[in-house]
């Protein structure tokens, strides 16, 4: 209790700090049912059998700048075109890879959405404090041309190495994220 922590699978909801845990067992192993109360989306009940939680400073440090505000232009534009680390990291394997690419997918140039995906980019409680809504749009659309790319890739060298989890994972994904894949694969 009073931990601090991200979810590394929804960095959009920022920061949580335990309120409450319980073990409890989940598929016959153990695990514990904690409630967080995170920066941005409030109180949430989780399993840790099922959610990747992570000490806050772990995930600020490796996934972005300890303080966005601070960062100048490029910097900040850079920061939020990129893929994350979690879709390009050579040392995880490709389905990983093509997993974490696919789930960002979820994100979109609408309403909420494009500020979680802002949130998730630069650990920014509220990203409309630094940047005007104007701004996010066009960084988003870097953003979805750099994802773009990075998807055509890994679709590339699966094809080659391992039809059957491309095959798998995009009978599995998100409506927006087969229609990637689909371009992806169109454009090859």
């Amino acid at each position: 209790m009073g931990d601090h922590v991200r979810h590394a699978g929804r960095p959009e909801w920022g920061n949580g700090q335990i309120t409450a845990a319980e073990s409890v067992i989940q598929d016959g192993r153990a695990c514990q049912r904690v409630t967080v109360r995170f920066d941005r989306v409030g109180l949430k009940t989780l399993s840790t059998a099922f959610a990747d939680l992570r000490p806050a400073e772990t995930l600020v440090s490796s996934e972005a700048p300890t303080d966005p505000l601070l960062a100048d232009g490029p910097a900040v534009q850079e920061l939020l075109s990129r893929v994350p680390e979690s879709a390009t990291d050579p040392f995880s394997t490709p389905r990983k890879r093509l997993e974490a690419t696919l789930n960002l997918y979820r994100f979109s140039d609408r309403g909420g959405s494009l500020l979680d995906w802002a949130a998730a980019q630069t650990g920014l409680k509220d990203p409309l404090a630094r940047f005007s809504r104007h701004e996010l749009e066009g960084l988003f659309q870097k953003f979805q041309f750099n994802l773009d790319a990075h998807l055509k890739k890994l679709v590339r060298d699966l094809k080659k190495a391992d039809p059957a989890t491309l095959t798998a994972l995009a009978a599995s994904a998100s409506p927006a994220a087969k229609q990637a894949l689909r371009r992806a694969d169109a454009a090859r």
